[in-house]
């Protein structure tokens, strides 16, 4: 069995607020990494955490993420998956990195979201269905609906069988600096 990682962030700033408003948790951006110190993540968001306005696919990066949003908060855990399944979704995050600039964020399928209607406008997606989309279609997942209907809250409420960490990212990448050679933490920070 091969692992797979989700980090949930909570980042502050407006649309975040209203992100967090509207799905009722912190958690607001949805990312995944094949290993767990997430230096191989990938999302649709923010193209540069500092410029909210472009936004589409893109490869995390957490020093640029943790100088944008010193307080950002982060919960990181893995979800099994196949070898098969593995190698499958590292090829389409690979393919999707290089034609990154053909996704986008779907701001205009937020108002659908709103109302519970599936929506889908090509290339066009939120975090969590762009991540919800790539895991049903690889069946590592499954979500009782649309993927354009999946929210952070969605992954947010998975049974989690390992939770990597929880806590400020500051201090994620604090531990991983500490210890170049050795795996993320294996404790949840429980401060802040």
């Amino acid at each position: 069995m091969e692992k797979l990682y989700i980090a949930l962030a909570d980042t502050p700033g407006l649309f975040a607020w209203m992100i967090r408003k509207t799905i009722k948790i912190n958690y607001i951006h949805v990312v995944l990494s094949f290993d767990k110190e997430m230096q191989e993540a990938y999302s649709v968001g923010r193209r540069n955490p500092f410029l909210p306005l472009f936004a589409g696919f893109e490869k995390e990066n957490l020093t640029q993420i943790s100088r944008a949003f010193p307080t950002a908060r982060y919960q990181i855990f893995s979800i099994p998956c196949t070898k098969e399944q593995k190698a499958k979704i590292m090829l389409q995050m690979a393919e999707c990195y290089r034609n990154r600039f053909r996704y986008h964020y779907c701001i205009i399928g937020l108002p659908f979201l709103l109302m519970g209607r599936p929506f889908y406008q090509k290339n066009h997606y939120t975090c969590s269905s762009f991540l919800a989309r790539i895991l049903q279609e690889n069946n590592v997942l499954t979500f009782p609906k649309h993927f354009s209907l999946v929210t952070p809250r969605d992954f947010y409420e998975l049974e989690k069988q390992e939770i990597i960490y929880e806590g400020p990212l500051t201090a994620f990448r604090e531990q991983l600096t500490a210890q170049p050679s050795a795996a993320a933490p294996k404790y949840v920070c429980q401060n802040v």
